[in-house]
């Protein structure tokens, strides 16, 4: 019976880290696709978020058929809890891809304000930090999983600098067509971005929990780059 309920948890593992491969591509999908302007791939991106939300009801269901079926006890309930979680918080995300592959779409034909310099950057950032945070939780890796939520600040500065970037653009041409419009979309993208990172840290306190049983709320607060949402 042990051994059939390890084999179970590993294919959820699996399903965690397939799920997350899927959010991690249309991160970095949807970010190169507002730069290039391909937004016949926008509308795939957007549509494939069907696919994500599918993956998540799928472990979903094993996991609430291993609790019926196992009646796991202290650790493996705590594993099995935060997978249903970490499925919640990936489905999260891929909706911010989805966001930033809508905004392409209503862009439409209309240029960007200013070329996209710092938000590919932001999108690679946040697929690392996702990436390694799976790993960290598949695997039960403290360190790691108290160690990425730190580099949320990198992210945090990006944001703000995209923030100052696009204000300065209006400042110096508030007449410009559609400016204000112009410049909150690419905002929202960079929005998207900063609350992947967020999201990144739930599933390292969610590591966290499994390993020690206790809920430590690991604080990623930064008054000198947050900005009002």
């Amino acid at each position: 019976m042990r051994k059939t309920f390890e084999h179970e948890i590993q294919k959820l593992k699996d399903g965690i880290l397939e799920m997350g491969s899927m959010v991690e591509q249309a991160i970095l999908g949807s970010v190169e696709t507002l730069k290039e302007r391909d937004i016949p791939r926008s509308h795939a991106i957007y549509d494939n978020d069907e696919l994500i939300n599918e993956k998540r009801f799928e472990i979903e269901n094993a996991v609430m058929i291993a609790i019926a079926t196992q009646q796991p006890m202290a650790h493996d309930l705590r594993l099995l809890a935060s997978i249903l979680e970490v499925a919640g918080e990936l489905e999260r995300m891929g909706d911010y891809a989805k966001g930033i592959a809508k905004i392409n779409i209503l862009i439409g034909e209309q240029p960007l304000l200013k070329p996209l310099v710092d938000l590919p950057i932001m999108a690679e950032k946040c697929a690392s930090m996702l990436h390694r945070a799976l790993t960290a939780f598949t695997t039960e890796d403290l360190d790691a999983a108290r160690a990425i939520p730190a580099e949320d600040d990198e992210v945090d500065a990006l944001y703000t600098k995209i923030y100052e970037d696009l204000i300065a653009f209006v400042i110096k041409d508030p007449k410009a067509p559609k400016i204000l419009d112009r410049a909150n979309r690419l905002l929202w993208a960079a929005h998207n971005l900063e609350r992947v990172a967020d999201r990144v840290t739930n599933i390292c306190e969610r590591t966290i929990f499994i390993a020690t049983g206790s809920m430590e709320e690991i604080d990623i607060s930064d008054d000198e780059t947050s900005l009002p949402q």
